[in-house]
């Protein structure tokens, strides 16, 4: 199932999305998209809607069209559907190829860790080489140079392509909307390649041929011979790889056809411009430590990566598992429920939430940071279904003068400001940790606060046993400790819609 054109669109984290699409329990349903949709940030509701009131649906929705979920965007009469490819449908058509699921979406403002783009970095190598070759080199070493560059970034397009990452170059050489005929013959030849060498494919080769020759390059004349050698030797691989085309495949693959009129080209240029050098012992062997090298980086790229993707599938069909809403709520349902007499203080969010959250901690705690970010966190996304109750671990007689100064800045916050400057300064806490600071963006200066109902809420927490920190409770049932607390994640959406677990709170107000 490919979606490329429809993450794209969304401007989602391809990897990203797959592995948490795929870690679903219902994969590959309709609930697992719309479930990992609302993990990416892209809030969405789905129904089965008859296509009579489809008339009625904003301008972009998303529907399962020849299969597939596909975003789909009206255009005047027509339709651009986006999912494998780019295509453009009538009404007629639309509604004969698809069903009649429907997902509206909205995108939520939140940030995404970027992933690190070493694109730009291959970029700014490509921009120095070049800059360099436009110095010291002759017109037709400069041409020779670029035909290098060119080769290295399609055939890393074409490596990268075996662990997942969809290529628009590889596509648009090979005819991704002309028709699915071009798009197979490319793929079918490059992924159905059955040389291997240490785990290297033929078109892995490509690779390490190109990176040589383009480091072979910067130093002509001088190394000219031993590059005109090479050009002769890739003979061998132009005359294999169209026999895998036109006789084993019987199918020509473009980008294979460019990488070879790409070859084609420089062996003219050696065979025409380069001089013949005299040969010179200590060029040959730099140029086979060189090969030596790049080989082994190549190597060790394709099986580390050949490993991660392996981890990847294997840790994802786990947390299927492990994303069981039933398992989860099973174990949630294992520990014995705890009621407290005080749920008002340091309580936020909304009082007709049917979801609450109580979170046991200590400002001291080193852990108790990433605790109060998920609830934080949820508590953003989820205004009207969640509130929390901060449930601070405090004994006058057992603590400094800091700690009761702290508490008394919180306490004093909490009373006085709106509840979204007492969680900016709880989180400024922990990303601080300085007393001083605190007590600078209070403006406490009394330090008389009643802390009379936090040392009654810890008594509490002490009777119920909750004295590690940090705890969260669901509607007062502890986070399972076979979980990890991140995974709280994944099943807000279900505890919200459970009748037995999401019982409305009732708080005096």
């Amino acid at each position: 199932m490919l979606l490329d054109k429809l993450i794209n669109y969304l401007k989602l984290d391809k990897q990203e999305f797959l592995f948490q699409f795929n870690s679903h329990p219902n994969y590959p349903s309709a609930l697992a998209f719309s479930d990992t949709l609302n993990f990416m940030g892209v809030r969405n509701d789905a129904y089965e809607l008859d296509k009579e009131y489809w008339d009625e649906l904003p301008e972009e929705f998303i529907a399962i069209v020849d299969n597939s979920f596909s975003l789909v965007k009206k255009s005047g009469s027509q339709y651009s559907i986006y999912s494998d490819k780019a295509k453009t449908l009538d009404k007629n058509e639309l509604y004969k190829k698809s069903t009649d699921f429907v997902l509206l979406f909205e995108k939520d403002k939140v940030e995404h860790k970027a992933a690190t783009n070493y694109k730009s970095l291959i970029y700014a190598v490509f921009a120095v080489i070049l800059i360099y070759s436009l110095i010291s080199l002759s017109w037709y070493e400069i041409v020779f140079t670029v035909l290098s560059l060119a080769g290295v970034y399609i055939s890393q397009e074409i490596f990268n392509q075996k662990f997942g990452n969809t290529s628009t170059v590889i596509g648009s050489i090979c005819g991704e909307t002309t028709g699915n005929q071009n798009v197979n013959s490319c793929q079918k030849i490059i992924n159905d390649d059955k040389t291997s060498i240490l785990g290297l494919k033929f078109s892995d080769f490509s690779l390490i041929y190109f990176i040589g020759i383009t480091a072979l390059g910067l130093f002509l004349p001088a190394t000219s011979l031993v590059i005109k050698g090479f050009t002769f030797a890739s003979l061998i691989a132009i005359g294999y790889s169209l026999y895998v085309q036109g006789f084993v495949e019987k199918t020509f693959c473009r980008v294979c056809l460019l990488i070879i009129s790409v070859l084609v080209t420089q062996l003219l240029i050696g065979l025409f411009f380069f001089e013949n050098t005299v040969f010179d012992i200590r060029t040959a062997l730099l140029s086979i430590v060189l090969w030596i090298a790049v080989f082994s980086i190549v190597l060790y790229l394709n099986n580390t990566l050949h490993d991660k993707e392996s981890l990847q599938k294997s840790n994802a069909k786990n947390l299927r598992f492990k994303r069981n809403y039933e398992l989860f709520r099973r174990e949630l349902l294992e520990n014995e429920k705890v009621t407290f007499s005080d749920n008002e203080t340091f309580f936020v969010g909304s009082k007709e939430a049917k979801l609450h959250l109580s979170i046991v901690s200590n400002p001291y705690c080193g852990f108790c940071k990433d605790a109060h970010k998920i609830v934080e966190n949820l508590l953003e996304k989820y205004p009207d279904d969640i509130s929390v109750q901060m449930r601070f671990n405090y004994t006058p007689d057992k603590q400094n003068e800091k700690f009761t100064n702290l508490i008394s800045d919180f306490m004093y916050t909490y009373k006085n400001k709106p509840a979204h400057e007492f969680l900016h300064l709880v989180e400024y806490w922990f990303e601080n940790k300085d007393e001083n600071k605190i007590r600078q963006k209070t403006g406490n200066v009394s330090h008389n606060e009643d802390l009379a109902p936090l040392i009654e809420m810890s008594e509490e927490n002490r009777a119920a046993g909750l004295n590690f920190t940090p705890i969260i409770l669901i509607n007062g049932y502890q986070f399972p400790d076979k979980y990890d607390r991140e995974d709280l994640y994944y099943f807000i959406d279900e505890l919200t819609e459970d009748e037995e677990i999401n019982t409305k709170m009732v708080f005096d107000i």
